[in-house]
């Protein structure tokens, strides 16, 4: 067990997820300053209104993009382990906690599971009209959902679900199902704006 600083936020950061952040708030700043100064991790959680998640993800500044002269940084910060708050600590600006690891009971995922959620964001990206960007990826065996889930936009609350898997497996089939959703989607919105352009109706999904 250890005690770190948290950084509570509307947002949700996966492990081997890459993300700027803007630092603003006096205690942040203190927060994020140690860490780059000591080159420590500190603690991203969901906060939903006046409550926090329990579960999140242990993050360290990767890049600074800019020290403002009244303090405020812009970083880039990767995602690391997971961890479980056990209590929460004081004295300090931030918040503090003392936190375990939180780690699958299943790490292993089949090939087909794997290649399906790789399949379905490929099908994104083309229905989107981008780059696919699982090209040069290296997925690391237990964190490959995280990696492609980290490639699109989802809602926090669903990224904090697949925080909560204890199965790769799982994930994957979850990833793909969200990705599937995407591209029906997408597809649909490109259908409006075809037939907004041509004068036409359409039948919302």
């Amino acid at each position: 067990m250890e005690e770190i600083g948290l950084f509570p936020l509307n947002m949700v950061l996966l492990p081997a997820e890459h993300v700027p952040l803007h630092i603003f708030e006096s205690r942040y700043k203190e927060l994020i300053g140690e860490c780059i100064d000591d080159d420590a991790s500190f603690g991203v959680v969901l906060a939903d209104g006046d409550s926090m998640r329990s579960l999140g993800t242990r993050a360290r500044v990767t890049e600074v993009l800019d020290r403002l002269p009244d303090g405020r940084l812009n970083v880039i910060v990767s995602g690391g382990e997971r961890f479980r708050i056990v209590e929460m600590t004081a004295g300090r600006s931030f918040l503090t906690a003392r936190v375990e690891s939180f780690e699958d009971r299943d790490t292993a995922a089949s090939n087909e599971k794997l290649e399906g959620c790789v399949n379905a964001y490929r099908r994104v990206a083309a229905a989107a009209g981008v780059d696919d960007d699982t090209t040069d990826l290296e997925l690391e065996p237990g964190l490959a959902a995280f990696e492609i889930a980290a490639l699109i936009d989802l809602e926090p609350e669903s990224k904090q679900d697949l925080l909560e898997m204890t199965a790769e497996s799982e994930r994957l089939v979850r990833v793909t199902e969200l990705l599937d959703g995407a591209v029906a989607s997408v597809e649909w919105q490109r259908d409006v704006q075809r037939l907004a352009t041509g004068n036409g109706h359409v039948q919302t999904p």
